[in-house]
């Protein structure tokens, strides 16, 4: 059951509307680069590469490669699902996080240290925790077996409906990606999307981003990589705010307005024996705008093992990883102690 959290439950929203920062939000690690470089994440057209006669598809394939080799995502473009239809996601989420809060607190999580499902904001797992600047709404949504639809908003009303449908099409786009991923580095086409098993899952979670009054010290969202095998992020089309690692340095993901960004997470790390990196991302925050994103996990069955593919060990790239089951188990406790839980999975 959700429970009434307004005694023990401060939104992040309303921190914004009161123009304060509590000190359990700010960043410990000195003033954060709110403009580093823009990064250069490759635009993959996923219709050339569904097509197996289109002339172009080894070199969106290629494109699809190097972005996981060099940043560990890319951009996926003509994808078949229409603009209107991501307008209207877009629309359901804004929508969602303007309701009064006594309306989003009826789907609120539970009190639970290690409840993450419902409407709230960072677990605290400790005193020393830094918070992230963001109010979410997370829910299990595959398989259909897991979903808690108290936690499914009723307001606005076509909520439900437009959410089903968009769940049935990133279904269908995760299968795609997660061939065109093994295809690019020339291995069967299914092994990754076996490994993940007929009962993978998927969790989304929208993210609210209010206005921060002091984005040079509070992040949106702590640094981190992502425990899933693909993450397909419905970005803010107009609002910048996620910066990925790379070597060493922070740059900007900049936005394609109707396109997807996609990350390996670290079990298809694990899967490429090491050749695709998990990439450490952050979200920042803005003063002047609020920003709406909604991003969803594809991860394999927890009682599947997974682990490097065969074909990617060799004399030259011998194993880096165990066979591991249940990864995501872990996951959110080590990500709130600023952690990578992939370190237990090396050999």
């Amino acid at each position: 059951m959700a429970v009434n959290l307004e005694t023990v439950f401060k939104s992040v929203q309303e921190l914004a509307n009161s123009k304060q920062v509590p000190e359990k939000y700010i960043h410990p690690e000195g003033p954060v680069n709110t403009s580093p470089p823009l990064l250069d994440v490759p635009e993959v057209d996923l219709s050339l590469i569904i097509s197996p006669t289109s002339p172009a598809r080894d070199e969106e394939l290629n494109k699809l490669q190097s972005g996981l080799k060099s940043c560990g995502c890319f951009q996926v473009i003509n994808h078949g699902i229409e603009d209107s239809f991501l307008d209207k996601m877009h629309e359901i989420s804004k929508q969602f996080f303007a309701l009064p809060t006594e309306e989003k607190l009826k789907y609120a999580r539970t009190v639970d240290a290690d409840a993450i499902e419902g409407y709230g904001n960072d677990s605290v797992l400790s005193e020393k925790q830094t918070l992230d600047w963001t109010d979410r709404l997370y829910l299990n949504v595959f398989p259909e077996d897991i979903r808690k639809l108290q936690f499914w908003p009723q307001k606005p009303e076509c909520f439900r409906e437009v959410f089903e449908e968009y769940l049935k099409k990133l279904k269908l786009l995760s299968e795609s990606l997660l061939k065109a991923i093994a295809t690019s580095l020339n291995v069967e086409e299914n092994c990754f999307l076996d490994q993940c098993g007929e009962c993978r899952t998927m969790v989304a979670r929208f993210n609210f981003y209010p206005p921060c009054p002091r984005p040079d010290v509070v992040l949106g969202v702590k640094p981190h990589a992502d425990g899933s095998a693909i993450t397909i992020l419905l970005q803010d089309k107009e609002v910048e705010g996620l910066q990925v690692l790379k070597d060493d340095q922070w740059f900007r993901v900049p936005v394609v307005p109707y396109g997807f960004l996609i990350n390996v997470g670290d079990q298809v790390e694990i899967m490429s024996n090491g050749i695709f990196k998990s990439p450490l991302h952050r979200v920042v925050t803005n003063a002047q705008r609020e920003r709406n994103t909604l991003a969803v996990f594809i991860m394999p069955d927890a009682d599947v093992e997974i682990g490097p593919v065969e074909k990617l060990i060799n004399e030259e790239r011998p194993r880096v990883y165990k066979n591991v089951k249940n990864y995501v188990e872990l996951f959110f406790q080590y990500y709130q102690k600023g952690r990578r839980p992939i370190e237990a999975a090396m050999i």
